[in-house]
């Protein structure tokens, strides 16, 4: 039987993943957009398990608008991209430091 601290170690876990990954790769943006979203999940993964521990179902009605929120949000970040590869021909966030008109 799984209690709710091991969820909460993986979720932490997970966070830890997603910082470590934020701060270790600053050069790829595709890699910096994946580590938020599972910065996401993991948050999204303790609201479930103290949602199922206590019997209420209010985490889990806020898991949906967190991922609402996150599929907005790649959605935007990857149009954005798409504009910054095509005029720039690079995603590497070194290569984007000025964001001229």
């Amino acid at each position: 039987m799984l209690v709710l601290s091991d969820f909460l170690i993986l979720g932490a876990v997970l966070f830890c993943l997603s910082i470590a990954g934020i701060f270790l790769n600053r050069k790829n943006i595709i890699i910096l957009l994946m580590c938020i979203e599972l910065m996401l999940l993991a948050v999204n993964m303790n609201f479930i398990a103290f949602s199922h521990f206590n019997a209420d179902i209010a985490g889990q009605v806020f898991v949906f608008f967190i991922l609402t929120v996150a599929a907005a949000e790649a959605a935007i970040g990857l149009a954005i991209l798409v504009v910054l590869f095509r005029n720039k021909h690079t995603i590497n966030v070194e290569d984007l430091d000025s964001m001229k008109g």
